[in-house]
């Protein structure tokens, strides 16, 4: 995502490579190319002109001191104000309410069931909450059952009425349905619906006058650029939400949605969708928004996934093996496994700083552990336990038995030995602290 738009302020930041100081001729210049990339990203006029003018009058307000060259005063300071344009800070969802009620609104084909079912599974896991979901889409049938696959799949509760015609009516015994069974949050699924269409917005303004929301959150597509911000905003005239969510942000998006929403209508982006599975769920911070459009990465939110699947007892297992050079193919496997549940590859990837860039034209298959698990599998469990074991013949088996080469198989037990190698080191102190002083020196 934002790749292009990263492009174009790259190559606006290189007008003042090699600048001396900050003068108001290339300052100039550089925040014409910044305008330019903002409005290629389908930010509007207003917006990337009002952002542009603010980040030349700090520019110039401020002195380069000698360690800092004009190039990166203004990266910073774009950085900055990229962030402030976006919302500054993360904001909370609330849910507070026994139980707190979230209204999910949208158009057609934002992904709002979708969400739905994301949202839940966030809850669930990261707040400790026991969501209950509700399918308030009476018009269309594939809705309601889309979101009972999803609640079974991420273990939630399903409220739905498919012979009942009232929106109103399905969300008020809904939430006393959640009241009864100790459910306390209720994520009502709404259906799609124009902004032009008065009748439909007039029902979604009486579902929310009949269950007094803690929450209401309007789902947009980002890949409809400059047209969603004009949604937003006509949905909030009538909603009055609290919240926006992009989704999509995993696709071919230009961005200018999450640039200039917050501007528009004054309310904060709270989560973004940044994949197909479940769990690719974020809340949204802008300031690591802005760290990603930069091309630093976002090395914050990479260690908050490791973390959420970090298992304390499993890892002082592992640690224990490592000790004591029993680290095998299951642990291998294991430590797959994980990296898989924190989201997609090139995803995660792009969050460490500088990869993003480099392998931005590179084409990263989700299913790049594949083959990796397909040998894996082939072992016996001696095998797995004993990889010193894989001499020539059971190689030439594995690769076989797995569809792959010998070649294949050859890489992988070379990888996985740099890897005990690289673990070992690492639980032991002296090696590591050798390791670092003979490193060259910069």
């Amino acid at each position: 995502m934002f790749d292009s738009l990263s492009d174009k302020l790259d190559r606006a930041f290189k007008v003042l490579k090699g600048q001396g100081q900050v003068t108001e001729i290339n300052v100039a210049e550089t925040v014409k190319e910044i305008r330019r990339a903002l409005l290629d990203a389908d930010v509007s006029y207003k917006v990337a002109k009002q952002f542009t003018d603010t980040v030349k009058e700090k520019a110039l307000g401020q002195n380069v001191i000698n360690a800092v060259s004009p190039n990166q005063l203004m990266v910073k300071i774009t950085h900055d104000e990229l962030a402030e344009l976006m919302g500054g800070g993360a904001s909370e969802i609330n849910i507070t309410g026994n139980p707190a009620v979230i209204l999910i609104a949208g158009l057609q084909g934002s992904g709002k069931t979708t969400f739905s079912g994301k949202l839940a599974l966030h809850l669930k896991t990261k707040k400790g909450k026991n969501p209950l979901l509700v399918a308030g889409d009476v018009y269309r049938p594939a809705a309601i059952d889309q979101l009972h696959v999803l609640g079974e799949q991420v273990g939630v509760e399903v409220w739905s009425d498919k012979e009942n015609k009232s929106p109103v009516d399905i969300a008020k015994k809904a939430v006393a349905h959640a009241k009864s069974k100790g459910h306390n949050v209720v994520i009502i699924d709404t259906a799609g619906r124009l902004a032009v269409d008065d009748k439909m917005m007039t029902e979604i303004e009486e579902v929310k006058k009949a269950v007094s929301p803690q929450e209401t959150l309007f789902v947009v597509d980002s890949m409809t650029g400059q047209d969603a911000v004009n949604t937003a905003k006509t949905f909030n005239d009538r909603l009055d939400f609290d919240g926006v969510v992009l989704t999509k942000l995993d696709g071919d998006t230009r961005g200018g949605a999450a640039l200039s929403i917050r501007n528009i209508v004054d309310k904060p982006i709270k989560f973004i969708g940044t994949g197909e599975k479940m769990e690719a769920l974020d809340v949204f911070h802008p300031d690591r928004m802005a760290d990603r459009i930069l091309g630093m990465g976002d090395v914050v939110s990479l260690v908050e996934r490791a973390q959420e699947q970090y298992d304390e007892e499993s890892a002082r297992k592992l640690q224990k093996k490592i000790a004591q050079n029993k680290f095998d193919f299951n642990d291998f496997m294991s430590q797959i496994a994980q990296i898989k549940k924190m989201g997609n590859v090139k995803d995660l990837m792009g969050m460490i700083p500088g990869v993003g860039k480099a392998m931005k034209n590179m084409e990263v298959d989700d299913d790049a552990f594949k083959g990796i698990e397909a040998i894996i599998q082939s072992m016996t469990p001696h095998e797995r336990e004993n990889p010193k074991v894989l001499n020539g013949s059971r190689r030439k088996r594995l690769a076989t038995g797995s569809g792959t080469s010998i070649q294949d198989v050859n890489k992988l037990i070379k990888q996985f030995d740099q890897t005990s190698k690289m673990m070992r080191m690492m639980g032991d102190k002296k090696k590591m602290a050798k390791m670092m002083q003979n490193m060259p020196k910069r």
